[in-house]
């Protein structure tokens, strides 16, 4: 756990880089998310880590019921996230700035006291301190870069993302099950990392596979890159359907 932690106290200070001193007029510039500049992805990233942080707490449903009072149902998790956004556009910058690195840090804080096996309440149901953390690193990385594409900039990957890709592993059957589909079997992924060490996440009886580059993997579970568009290989009855079902998130 506390390696873990460490890594996602590591990504939010490369976002907290491409923050520091970032003229008011950049933080209108268009990202990758539809709709969202690089403001509404700061303000998303602190939205959910307030919620992160009443999860630990025992406070999850005070919380987000807080944050989406008076938006209405949401018809998807990320409708939801879309309205609680909208719902706090146009703040200051150096308030968003200030908000979300106040919520960064007290992440951090509150899942290094945690136990690795901390059952904890989040928007997909009940996961574990460990998931958790995963989950928040991931979405930090994703959105960092998201944040670094509308600046111009291009952030390098790195073994951060070892945790990210083993997270895609396990979460294959919720992914296609959130598609309506059961996978054939077991998967296999054998990828490389960025440091260019050989990262395997096997099962028994594993009918698929998925190999290449980490970095590309993570990717596509990101939502960020077509599969088609990478150098991952895949074989197996299963093995395209991961590529365009494999993800990181909720």
């Amino acid at each position: 756990m506390d390696s873990l932690v460490a890594a996602l106290a590591d990504q939010q200070g490369e976002l907290a880089n491409l923050l520091e001193e970032l003229p008011d007029g950049r933080w209108a510039a268009p990202t990758r998310c539809p709709g969202w500049d690089v403001a509404d992805v700061v303000l998303h990233l602190a939205q959910t880590n307030e919620m992160a942080i009443a999860s630990t707490a025992g406070r999850f449903a005070e919380v987000t019921a807080r944050l989406q009072a008076g938006l209405g149902p949401a018809v998807s998790v990320d409708d939801g996230a879309a309205r609680m956004v909208a719902a706090e556009r146009g703040r200051p910058p150096a308030e968003v700035r200030a908000r979300w690195a106040v919520g960064a840090t007290g992440l951090v804080d509150a899942l290094a006291s945690l136990a690795p096996s901390t059952r904890l309440p989040w928007v997909a149901g009940e996961l574990s301190a460990r998931t958790l953390a995963t989950t928040r690193l991931a979405e930090t990385w994703i959105h960092a870069g998201d944040v670094a594409g509308a600046l111009g900039l291009e952030l390098p990957p790195s073994d951060r993302l070892g945790p990210i890709a083993r997270l895609a592993w396990r979460t294959l059957p919720y992914a296609f099950a959130s598609a309506g589909r059961s996978l054939a079997g077991p998967v296999d992924f054998h990828l490389t990392s960025p440091s260019g060490e050989r990262w395997d996440f096997v099962a028994e009886g594993a009918l698929s596979s998925v190999s290449g580059p980490a970095a590309e993997l993570c990717a596509v579970a990101a939502r960020r890159v077509d599969g088609a568009a990478t150098s991952l290989v895949t074989s197996g009855p299963d093995g395209p359907a991961v590529l365009n079902l494999v993800r990181t998130y909720a």
